[in-house]
């Protein structure tokens, strides 16, 4: 729609400026204020009527059809302001030619067109491209797919022809053409337009990719599991398009101001009327000050002031991961307290992990990790997985184990080198009858009080090491923690974790308050219990197990995969899965809401001084502003708020180190 309209209005724009020149140059007032005279010729007297008859016919009529609807609605705004003030001039001008008066308006019915149709290009150009996340979003899915077909061959089909289960060739260097599953190939892929993530992420066989990104070096073969409307692309671009169309509370408060101007301009020009009319009698004079209050009270900038920082912040927004389903919710963010954070999956990885290693003198670390990622490596038990994990962090060679057996609600034993090595937990100590070194079992005793889970690693029945395992804490979760708080936010954490696990967290993260051993279905009481302290609370989860918590909080943030778009239970959702983005998320909101009071002021305040000075306060000193002046001066307005709200670009959502951080990296416990 803004792109039609700006194509509209530049075109009447250059049209009615070009038609408006034969008016300048006939205007008897314009030659005598600038000392020419252009040729007389049979009819030029007509010059000036005629082509500004064609130029609020072709320039100005448009104006007149935007305020039908206006006074339809019984919502006068802004077009049925800028009709009035033409209608006037152009009445008053046809007038002219049957009636005797001092002069007529047709240059300044023509320039104030003009100035009016570029106000509006202008407006729906900035607009246009504040609104252009959508079509940036639309250009990332490719037109044309590589299909593999039942003989192994590819056709290049169209993008849009793709079904579920089909299978497609992603070359080096192009586009994902729809969602769907690696089944053949490993390459690294270019996510950050979709979900915000600069660096490209490994995609390997099992592997999601979405589509829209931009597939590596290598060659990948992608099973599609949804096409058209149900794509990740699509689901984003439903949610941008819903945030966009929405309105604030401060749009709402912008759009009733915007009426009342109306009927303040038209008490305005009454009063401007009758005191003129009492002080010289009915003349030209009048007329003009009437059309020049009405000029200059035209919404232009109260209209843009806020739609234009919605459309931006939106698009910057979706640019950094941040898909906002109610645009109320990002306004509000900025008034938030306290910011509830569930605990697994979102200040942890959700994932067993090893914390802490120990081993008896003449054993290192590496050796203890190489052993028990051996003996692990055919188990599919998530210590295994985290053992293994471990020793492929650290580099370290995998060895072979034979003989490998499980040993129920024990652990596993293989051989290693010609060596029987165990692995498993105290009930496999208690069936060795092995003694344990004293400093494994200060080490697992310092574990017990975190709430770590230990398993030893035993080397010809001889206990040589163990590990404390956990659910690792992300390495940004610390830094989450720290920016709010010196954003001035309170953080909370739910749980239905123990309350040793739950306090160590929160004793680490440096988390002020703590709901632990809490159920599901019971964790929306904790939030009211927040909100009847009066605070405004921000649930963060994963829109599954916490939709009752988020749908309770005054705002709803999901953190959700870069596949799942569409968590009806929050406000916001976070594509990333980063929990640092609700840091950005109230950034932006206090940077988005900043923008919005300074055009609002701009837009409102300059009526407050312009008003008076279009009615002719100031005439006893010599100061007056004509119609085309005052079309200049709201112009100008128009084009302070659009250059302000385009300013909201450059704000600032990086998340600086902040001193007694973690290093990235680090692995940390969290229970």
């Amino acid at each position: 729609m803004h792109a039609g309209h700006e194509t509209m209005f530049r075109r009447r724009f250059f049209v009615s400026t070009l038609l408006s020149i034969p008016v300048l140059l006939y205007s008897e007032t314009l030659q005598a204020w600038l000392g020419f005279s252009m040729p007389a010729f049979p009819g030029s007297e007509w010059l000036t009527p005629v082509f500004s008859v064609i130029v609020f016919a072709y320039g100005g009529v448009p104006f007149l059809r935007m305020a039908a609807p206006e006074l339809r609605d019984r919502a006068p705004g802004m077009m049925t302001l800028i009709s009035m003030a033409i209608t006037v001039a152009f009445v008053y001008s046809l007038a002219s030619l049957v009636v005797p008066t001092d002069s007529a308006f047709f240059w300044e019915l023509v320039t104030l067109i003009d100035i009016m149709l570029l106000g509006h290009w202008i407006e729906m150009r900035s607009v246009r491209r504040a609104s252009s996340a959508l079509d940036e979003l639309a250009k990332l899915m490719p037109d044309t797919a590589e299909r593999i077909t039942d003989d192994g061959e590819t056709e290049e089909v169209p993008a849009s022809d793709l079904e579920e289960g089909d299978l497609v060739l992603v070359r080096p260097g192009a586009s994902v053409p729809a969602d769907g599953v690696v089944e053949e190939g490993e390459s690294d892929v270019n996510e950050s337009m979709i979900t915000g993530e600069s660096t490209p992420v490994s995609k390997e066989p099992t592997d999601q990719v979405i589509g829209g990104t931009v597939n590596g070096d290598g060659s990948l073969r992608v099973r599609i599991s949804a096409t058209g409307e149900e794509t990740t692309l699509a689901g984003i671009m439903r949610l941008v398009e819903e945030a966009q169309g929405s309105k604030s509370k401060t749009q709402a408060l912008a759009d009733r101001a915007a009426g009342w101007l109306f009927y303040v301009a038209l008490g305005a020009a009454l009063v401007t009327a009758v005191a003129w009319t009492i002080a010289v009698g009915f003349d030209s004079t009048v007329i003009e000050r009437v059309v020049t209050v009405l000029v200059i009270a035209c919404p232009h900038a109260l209209g843009l002031a806020i739609p234009l920082v919605v459309a931006i912040n939106t698009s910057l927004a979706a640019r950094n991961g941040m898909l906002v389903r109610d645009r109320i919710a990002m306004e509000q963010a900025r008034t938030l307290d306290t910011v509830v954070f569930d605990k697994t999956g979102t200040l942890t990885v959700g994932e067993q992990g090893v914390v802490d290693v120990a081993t008896v003198e003449d054993v290192s670390e590496d050796e203890a990790l190489e052993l028990a990622a051996a003996v692990e490596g055919d188990s599919e038990h998530m210590i295994a997985q985290a053992v293994r994990e471990a020793a492929d962090d650290r580099g370290l060679e995998r060895r072979t184990a034979t003989d490998f057996e499980a040993l129920k609600g024990k652990g596993v034993r293989a051989t290693v080198d010609g060596q029987r090595v165990h692995v498993g937990g105290p009930n496999l100590l208690s069936e060795l009858e092995g003694d344990v070194p004293a400093t494994l079992e200060r080490f697992a005793d310092r574990a017990g009080e975190n709430a770590q889970t230990v398993v030893y690693l035993v080397r010809e029945g001889d206990p040589v090491a163990a590990f404390a395992l956990a659910d690792v804490i992300r390495e940004e979760s610390d830094r989450v923690v720290d920016a709010l708080h010196e954003l001035g936010l309170e953080v909370a954490m739910l749980t239905g974790d123990s309350e040793d696990v739950a306090n160590a967290v929160a004793a680490d993260l440096g988390i002020d308050t703590v709901f632990a051993e809490v159920l599901p279905e019971d964790k929306d009481e904790k939030i009211t219990e927040l909100q009847a302290q009066g605070k405004s609370v921000a649930m963060v989860g994963d829109g599954v197990n916490d939709a009752p918590a988020l749908t309770r909080a005054d705002i709803g943030i999901a953190i959700g995969s870069g596949t799942d778009v569409a968590v009806q239970s929050a406000d916001i959702i976070l594509v990333k899965n980063n929990p640092m983005d609700v840091v950005r998320l109230v950034k932006l909101s206090r940077a988005s809401y900043r923008k919005m009071q300074q055009n609002l002021v701009w837009a409102a305040g300059y009526n407050v001084f312009a008003l008076p000075l279009a009615a002719g306060i100031l005439a006893p000193i010599g100061i007056l502003l004509s119609p085309a002046v005052g079309a200049l001066l709201m112009s100008l307005s128009t084009v302070i708020v659009a250059i302000n709200a385009q300013f909201l670009r450059r704000v600032d959502l990086s998340v600086p180190g902040l001193p007694g951080v973690s290093a990235p990296g680090e692995a940390r416990p969290a229970d």
